[in-house]
């Protein structure tokens, strides 16, 4: 299984998110129920993991975060753009539970990537045959949308195909109930 840990996001941001995406030509833009905060990514995680991943996962306590949107970027890859995002305003609070996430992670024997955390929201997929993106970065750089709490993290597996990541979450941990 390709899994991922990650903040799911309230259907009025996703929302906004969703109005300021277009101009970059050949770029795959995420859909509103693709949207979400990564707090770790995993990749292949063999299945007999799962449980030690799970007792881990419910152990983890979390305040609500507030969670809005501030700004656009891009990842870089060898020189070329390859993701948009929108960042996510870095809290204390949104760094500890990447933190206590990552940890859990490490318990469980499942790696986690090994890329620093940086809060953001990927937009759109690029490959090198995308359009330029200096205009879509000018027209969103002041991009800034009210605070939204969030008071859940899910554990998501996901699966790839050539019309894009399809994510399905496997269960919710934090202060609501696991469903």
């Amino acid at each position: 299984m390709r899994l991922f840990i990650a903040l799911p996001l309230p259907q009025a941001l996703a929302a906004r998110l969703v109005a300021c995406m277009g101009g970059v030509a050949g770029a795959r833009w995420q859909s509103a129920a693709q949207l979400h905060l990564t707090l770790a990514f995993l990749g292949e995680v063999d299945t007999a993991h799962l449980p030690d991943l799970d007792a881990a996962l419910s152990a983890i306590t979390m305040p609500p975060i507030a969670l809005s949107a501030k700004g656009v970027g891009h990842f870089t890859s060898k020189g070329f753009a390859h993701a948009l995002w929108a960042g996510a305003q870095p809290t204390e609070p949104l760094a500890q539970l990447a933190a206590k996430v990552r940890r859990a992670v490490q318990m469980a024997g499942v790696t986690v990537d090994g890329h620093d955390f940086i809060p953001h929201i990927t937009l759109a997929r690029l490959s090198r045959s995308a359009g330029p993106i200096d205009d879509f970065l000018g027209a969103h750089a002041r991009l800034a949308t009210p605070v939204y709490p969030i008071d859940h993290f899910a554990l998501f597996d996901s699966h790839l195909s050539a019309g894009g990541a399809q994510y399905r979450r496997i269960r919710k941990y934090g202060r609501q109930s696991n469903l």
